[in-house]
């Protein structure tokens, strides 16, 4: 018998709420297997869903709310920067506050011609959408991960941005190969094994620790970078999106490493240190 839309949103956050899961998860799955967009789906509410729809729609929601496999991994991608990214569990899923990071680096670049490269790039969502906004620039992207290159390749393939990709550890493959960058920009492992307990079943069991977890607190990864990053003759801004209590940290890194530079620290939309942007 199928049901009208309503019924099934109705049906999909009670489920959802009654295992502690978030209720909006039930509008992104009907929106997919409907194949519709926001403002249908609200125009939809009284419409007839197909039997063969609610089955599948109500076969992911309990899924994700048994399991708590992360929504992006059921229906394969995730929006960011109004692009729409593949995503699986060999990359992290794209937060909303590392829009903000790449809309600091678009204001931070302008119009200049640079080279940025983008470190750990996971998905490739930073490099891509980078090298979209500001065509005029080289942008290359690094990951030590085989698999995470392969969705970073497929998702600019898609969208047609001209990324150089190289596989590596961190800034490893420039200072090997003596590739000159202007601006280097992070979003790399730094959340402390001892903050694990804390996570939701979402994140620690399917995002991939390599992409998660730092030693020293978080800050084995900025550490490295920072070490590499003084082999990369005329490098001139660093930008690193960070966990909200290791502004100082990373500020005590930058600093050790580039005496000279400039460094201030952004807040996200929700008032937490974000971003640490350094001008060397």
């Amino acid at each position: 018998m199928s049901e009208k839309l309503y019924e099934v949103q109705n049906w999909a956050s009670l489920f959802l709420e009654k295992h502690n899961r978030e209720p909006r998860v039930a509008e992104i799955l009907i929106q997919h297997h409907l194949n519709i967009s926001r403002s249908q789906y609200f125009m939809m509410m009284q419409d007839e869903i197909p039997e063969e729809k609610v089955k599948k729609i109500k076969k992911d929601i309990q899924r994700h709310a048994e399991t708590g496999i992360p929504v992006q991994h059921i229906i394969g991608y995730e929006w960011f920067y109004g692009r729409k990214f593949a995503v699986n569990e060999h990359v992290l899923i794209p937060r909303p506050e590392t829009e903000e990071l790449v809309e600091h680096v678009i204001n931070k670049v302008g119009k200049e011609p640079v080279t940025i490269a983008d470190i750990g790039t996971g998905s490739g969502i930073i490099a891509t959408t980078l090298k979209l906004e500001l065509p005029h620039t080289t942008v290359f992207a690094s990951d030590i991960s085989e698999k995470a290159l392969e969705v970073a390749k497929g998702n600019a393939e898609t969208l047609h941005a001209d990324v150089n990709f190289i596989k590596g550890n961190f800034l490893q493959p420039f200072v090997e190969g003596d590739v000159p960058i202007d601006v280097l920009v992070s979003n790399p492992p730094y959340i402390a094994k001892s903050e694990e307990k804390l996570l939701s079943d979402t994140v620690k069991n399917f995002d991939p620790s390599l992409a998660l977890f730092a030693e020293e607190e978080g800050l084995a990864a900025y550490r490295m970078i920072m070490e590499q990053a003084r082999k990369i003759p005329n490098l001139k801004g660093i930008v690193f999106e960070i966990g909200h209590s290791q502004s100082k940290a990373v500020h005590q890194l930058i600093q050790s490493n580039f005496p000279e530079s400039t460094i201030e620290t952004i807040q996200d939309i929700n008032g937490k240190d974000r971003i640490v942007s350094a001008q060397l």
